[in-house]
C-alpha cells in the first residue's frame, strides 16, 4: 500500500489543494478545496479515484471556495475542528466577503478534535490541533506527511492578526504539536513550497519565540 497526492495551486492567492489517495483502493480525500472545483474534479475523474471525504484545516475562504460544490456533487462528509464550524458559515469571519465573493457552507458533517483518527483505504492519518491562526486550526498527520494549513509554511508561519488568531496560541502550537513530529516527515502546508519538520526546527526564524 501507499500514499500519493495531486498538490494544485487554486485561487487569486494560490492556495494549495490537497487530493490524497491510497493507490490500492483508489479511495482519495480532499484537503482544503480551494475555489475551482471542474480543476478538482478534473483530477479526481483522470486518475480514476473516488472522494470518500472532505478535510479542512481550517475555515478560510480560500481554503473552502469549492466546498459546497464539491460535498453536494460527490455526496461526501466534512471533517473540520469544532473551534471553525461557525467559519464555514460566516462570510465575515471567514472573509471571503472582502474577497468579493461571499461564501456560506452549511455545517460540517463531522467535528474532529485532536487526536482522532482518520482512515482513508488502508492509509491512516491522526487530527492535530494546531490553532492560532484561526481558532479551530488542524493539522492532519500520517504516511510521512503531516498537512499544516496555514500554521506552518517553509520557513514561516501564518499569520494571526485575522478573526480568532492569536500568535501566542500558534507558538504553542508549533512546539507542542507539529515540532513534536520526526524530522523526516514532510510538511504540505496551505501555501508555498514543501518543506520539512527538520528543515523548519533548524531554519524557522518564527521558532525562537522572539516574534
Amino acid at each position: 500500500m501507499s500514499m500519493k497526492y495531486i498538490n494544485m495551486e487554486l485561487g487569486p492567492i494560490m492556495t494549495n489543494c490537497y487530493i490524497v489517495y491510497d493507490t490500492d483502493t483508489k479511495d482519495a480525500m480532499v484537503v482544503d478545496p480551494a475555489w475551482d472545483y471542474p480543476a478538482i474534479d478534473k483530477a479526481l475523474t483522470s486518475h480514476g479515484l473516488t472522494l470518500r471525504f472532505i478535510f479542512l484545516t481550517h475555515g478560510h475562504a480560500d481554503h473552502i471556495g469549492a466546498l459546497q460544490e464539491l460535498r453536494q456533487r460527490k455526496n461526501v462528509p466534512v471533517y473540520v475542528g469544532a473551534g471553525d464550524a461557525d467559519l464555514i458559515s460566516n462570510s465575515h469571519n471567514n472573509l471571503s466577503m472582502f474577497m468579493g465573493q461571499a461564501i456560506e457552507c452549511t455545517s460540517a458533517d463531522h467535528l474532529v478534535k485532536d487526536g482522532d483518527e482518520l482512515t482513508l483505504g488502508n492509509l491512516h492519518f491522526t487530527v492535530l490541533e494546531t490553532p492560532g491562526h484561526t481558532p479551530g486550526g488542524l493539522s492532519l498527520y500520517g504516511e510521512g506527511v503531516v498537512f499544516s494549513g496555514d500554521t506552518l509554511f517553509r520557513y514561516s508561519v501564518g499569520r494571526t492578526d485575522l478573526y480568532g488568531g492569536s500568535s501566542k496560541t500558534l507558538l504553542h502550537s508549533l512546539e507542542t504539536k507539529l515540532m513534536t513530529l520526526p524530522d523526516n516527515t514532510l510538511v504540505l502546508p496551505g501555501h508555498g513550497p514543501a518543506t520539512s519538520i527538520g528543515d523548519e526546527r533548524r531554519g524557522n526564524p518564527f521558532l525562537d519565540g522572539g516574534w
